[in-house]
């Protein structure tokens, strides 16, 4: 390369790093909208309903179609979170009250291998299904990017409750009344 040419190059390739990197903070806006229709008092459908995962544990695959007509508390969590770790206590809880009503917590793991999932699921005691969403199909649909995030659908599948952060009981027992509240 010519002397000319080798500072033309680099002003060319300084000017493309700078194009990637705005529009990675560009696509790394984060969606909201669910939350800002729960805020507004709606309730928003869930979406995703069709998107169909694995179940941990082997059993045929579940879709939050299936669950239409249960209130279902919705639990993005990792093997790795912590505040995993802290809020499975209380959704353990929940899920032994959904029982009950005629509901479950449906757990959903974000980026977690398999083997680290089911382990979690053993040494927390945790009882209610669960599903990989390993290939991020369903997680973006709630805007999903951090953990833990949960979400509380009614049983006609609207979102009633939301959590981005960890939740505790009284958050839980406060949502879960709103989804059992006739509409």
């Amino acid at each position: 390369m010519t002397r000319p040419a080798i500072p033309a190059a680099a002003t060319l390739l300084a000017v493309a790093l700078i194009g990637l990197l705005v529009y990675g903070v560009v696509q790394r806006r984060e969606d909201t909208s669910l939350d800002a229709a729960i805020s507004a008092g709606l309730l928003p459908t869930a979406p995703g309903a069709d998107v169909r995962l694995p179940s941990l544990s082997g059993e045929r695959p579940t879709a939050l179609a299936d669950l239409r007509g249960q209130v279902v508390v919705l639990n993005f969590w990792a093997s790795w979170c912590d505040p995993c770790i802290a809020e499975a206590p209380a959704l353990e809880r929940a899920q032994q009250r959904l029982q009950r009503e005629g509901g479950t917590v449906l757990g959903v793991t974000y980026k977690d291998f398999a083997d680290e999932s089911r382990r979690f699921v053993r040494r927390y005691g945790i009882t209610y299904p669960t599903v990989r969403d390993d290939r991020l199909e369903l997680a973006p649909k709630f805007g999903t990017n951090k953990l833990p995030e949960t979400f509380v659908l009614d049983t006609r599948g609207r979102i009633v409750a939301a959590s981005r952060g960890q939740v505790d009981s009284a958050f839980l027992t406060r949502a879960i009344d709103r989804a059992l509240e006739p509409r």
